[in-house]
């Protein structure tokens, strides 16, 4: 007959059992972005288990873009989000605690501005350009305006979700529309007499960063570190697995996986915190201000945050 304590040692184990368990549950978070293949390093930890071996449970949100899901950090509605530069510094303005915490990408070649019987930039003078205001797209277009020296005054700027932008310039409520992949590509197979009349090549390299609510990562420091060890993981697997990866994105977006096979050919994929990160922070200031929409001044050092970052890869801070 077991003594009194070797049937206490003996249930011991099963009473320790639950503990374990909720100690090694995947820890819960929701992230957002937009739906096209730049943002590709939150589809391919989603579909490729990356999330999982990393001990996370994320559900992923998407949204018309991934800018306009940045506003959901205000007020740590999300925990992490992925857009771009105006965006953020937006966000950041009204909630300080909404920072960069990574450079996702680099778009080499993704953005541009699509003319419907326009054959160039001097013809699109007083005609009506679709933007979306407050993503990449108005970034592009005022860069855009700034590169070639044009006057703001000679077009109309008529505020258009990129997803709605192709059907306003089949209709005919836009003459053209600035924006990014797979928007330009589905402008140019879908209407006729449809072509590129500039790209950021020239312009500008657009980058779309990471970011995070500062007070919650700060909080739940585990968490933040698993999110972006997992981040690294996904962008390192992009690099080296390009097939399986545009696999994962074209499952995920429900689209062709030839069209994302050929639009991520376009986009660099890194994760990382650099000057050109610190520039492309400082242009969108400077930008929101110029349009009188910065709302209170604020400096590039405070939009980033690079301790996150290093906590867990140091050498991918290089500011």
């Amino acid at each position: 007959m077991p003594t009194r304590r070797s049937a206490l040692a003996a249930a011991l184990p099963l009473l320790a059992a639950p503990a374990l368990a909720r100690a090694q549950a995947p820890i819960r978070m929701t992230i957002a972005t937009g739906v096209d293949p730049s943002f590709a390093q939150f589809y391919v930890a989603r579909e490729g288990g990356i999330f999982e071996r990393n001990g996370l449970d994320v559900t992923v949100n998407t949204g018309p873009s991934g800018s306009a899901m940045v506003a959901f950090l205000i007020g740590n509605q999300i925990n992490a989000a992925y857009g771009a530069e105006q965006a953020g510094v937006s966000a950041h303005i009204v909630d300080p605690n909404v920072v960069v915490v990574a450079e996702g990408v680099a778009l080499l070649r993704w953005i541009g501005v699509l003319g419907r019987n326009i054959a160039s930039m001097e013809e699109l003078k007083g005609k009506r350009v679709g933007v979306a205001r407050g993503t990449g797209s108005e970034t592009f277009w005022l860069s855009v305006v700034s590169k070639l020296n044009l006057n703001p005054a000679d077009y109309t700027i008529v505020n258009v979700e990129a997803p709605e932008m192709v059907a306003a310039l089949e209709r005919g409520n836009i003459d053209a529309y600035a924006v990014w992949e797979p928007w330009l590509t589905r402008g140019l197979r879908a209407i006729p007499n449809t072509r590129i009349l500039v790209s950021n090549e020239t312009i500008q390299i657009i980058r779309n960063f990471m970011y995070m609510n500062r007070g919650w990562a700060q909080e739940n420091r585990p968490a933040t570190e698993r999110f972006l060890r997992a981040m690294i993981e996904a962008t390192e697997f992009i690099r080296s697995n390009r097939d399986e990866a545009v696999r994962h994105v074209a499952r995920f977006l429900r689209q062709d996986r030839a069209l994302v096979a050929e639009l991520m050919t376009k986009v660099d994929h890194r994760l990382n915190i650099t000057q050109d990160t610190v520039a492309n922070v400082r242009l969108a200031i400077d930008q929101l201000r110029g349009m009188g929409r910065l709302g209170r001044e604020v400096t590039p050092a405070e939009v980033i945050w690079p301790e996150a970052l290093r906590w867990v890869a140091p050498d991918r801070v290089r500011i």
